[in-house]
């Protein structure tokens, strides 16, 4: 029978993980979207609007990395919840209590969404003012402004479809979200190259219109997104959005332990997130430095390789979810499998894209970059076919490293990840690819071969923590 056990949790991994990283994917299509918008407007608006999603996405991240850890939550409160409900009467007012946790754990859930959305909202318009002084032209910086003023409305809506998205998820509906998704990414298609390029009354806005159209579609997905929450017996009877209510078993009452709770195991995933996506983002300010083609190469590849990173994201919460409850039914060797096994898939799938890269290069990347642009364009592919073959490697260890950031948070350890993401992306990465950039001499290149040992020592690190906290004699969990 192990066998079939096998099979039987590889199931279970995969219908999990895959309703999750089709949702990624869908995500990033707006994105991609967005950069083949970018690239067929000029190579300017490609490196400098390139830039300015580098900074939304950012600051998106470590938003929600503050959120990332309510999904979890929820799901133990509601395995609780469906094992007290199954008990005999006297257990009723157990699974109200934890139907009102999980209500009360929502409200916590939306309003930091909120208040953390208009913060970022005004940190990615200040920090468009402050590009010029990082050595970023006046042809990226004009571009990236423009850009950045549009896409801060839409974090707030952003963040709240994360939300919607933990929820779901806590709750074993992620399905509920993906077919709304994919519709987004017509409409955000539609609405790119309306506004962007004009079509019948509607005037050519260029990098505004992309930029506006992807604030637009966050708000509508957002609204979306709740409107099928609300309409599900099975989520909405756990729903509460009325993080304002004052009564007792809201703000004056439980919800603040609960937010407290939430900034104390979502700070270090923030900070986590932010660490990684800190690098990328100071690093796409150093590839600025080398002129526009090198920022507008290193922003298609970042995209195209992003694209695979989703799914490993997608695995990643799925499996944490999974690793959450063989955690809570002190199972070690049953987490440490789930692990495994996550990562095994995902090498594949990483496998096949990679091959991907290295066989048909020019077929990857030439979407994206608009070859009327002629002696441009050609240092621009040029370099990056490079970088894309150094992205085959990458993927490799970034998606090793954000699986075991996803299997420790769901042994409750938020605070390993974050040492790693220190370590492994500011005092190697960041330094190895300044050294390969500049001394050595090997410029763009340089940078993502940094990047690679960056990802690399922390993949290493975070994978260490989580083996020797499932070891099979481990009887204490810290």
């Amino acid at each position: 029978m192990p066998g079939a056990t096998s099979q039987k949790l590889n199931r279970q991994i995969l219908a999990l993980s895959l309703p999750l990283a089709g949702t990624q994917l869908a995500n990033i299509a707006i994105s991609t979207t967005d950069t083949f918008m970018m690239g067929q407007l000029s190579l300017g608006a490609l490196a400098g609007g390139g830039l300015a999603v580098v900074w939304f996405n950012q600051i998106r991240t470590m938003a929600v990395g503050l959120l990332t850890p309510l999904g979890n939550r929820i799901a133990s409160a509601h395995s609780l919840y469906e094992s007290k409900s199954r008990e005999r009467a006297d257990s009723e007012l157990s699974a109200a209590t934890l139907q009102r946790e999980i209500r009360n754990l929502s409200r916590a859930g939306w309003l930091l969404a909120t208040v953390s959305g208009l913060v970022g909202a005004l940190v990615l318009m200040a920090i468009a003012y402050a590009l010029p002084f990082f050595g970023q032209s006046a042809e990226i910086s004009s571009a990236a402004t423009s850009m950045m003023w549009l896409l801060a409305p839409g974090l707030v809506p952003c963040l709240w479809f994360q939300v919607s998205r933990q929820f779901c998820v806590g709750l074993g509906k992620p399905k509920s979200l993906l077919h709304i998704t994919v519709a987004m990414i017509v409409v955000n298609a539609a609405l790119n190259y309306a506004l962007g390029f004009g079509f019948g009354p509607i005037p050519a806005l260029g990098l505004l219109g992309i930029g506006l159209s992807t604030t637009l579609v966050h708000l509508l997905s957002a609204l979306i997104y709740l409107r099928i929450t609300i309409r599900d017996p099975d989520l909405s009877t756990f729903l509460a959005l009325d993080f304002w209510s004052a009564d007792g078993d809201t703000m004056h009452g439980r919800l603040r332990h609960l937010v407290r709770t939430q900034l104390r195991l979502g700070l270090p995933v923030s900070a986590t997130y932010g660490a990684e996506a800190g690098m990328f983002s100071v690093l796409a300010m150093v590839m600025g430095s080398f002129g526009t083609e090198a920022l507008a190469a290193h922003n298609v590849v970042y995209q195209i390789t992003f694209i695979v990173f989703q799914i490993g994201v997608g695995f990643s919460h799925g499996s944490s979810i999974l690793v959450s409850r063989a955690w809570g039914l002190n199972d070690n060797s049953l987490a440490r499998q789930v692990g495994i096994r996550t990562q095994t898939m995902m090498a594949a799938i990483v496998a096949v894209a990679s091959v991907s890269f290295l066989c048909a290069p020019r077929l990857v990347l030439s979407p994206f970059i608009n070859s009327s642009e002629k002696s441009n364009a050609t240092e621009t592919l040029s370099i990056a076919l490079g970088l894309l073959a150094i992205g085959a490697v990458m993927e490799f260890v970034d998606t090793a490293q954000n699986i075991a950031i996803g299997l420790l948070r769901g042994i409750s350890d938020t605070t390993t990840g974050l040492k790693a993401s220190l370590t492994g992306y500011w005092i190697i990465g960041l330094p190895a690819a300044l050294i390969l950039a500049f001394p050595i001499g090997l410029g763009p290149h340089g940078v993502w071969w940094g990047l690679v040992i960056g990802l690399a020592s922390s993949s290493i690190i975070l994978w260490r923590a989580f083996l020797l906290a499932t070891r099979k004699d481990l009887t204490v969990k810290l």
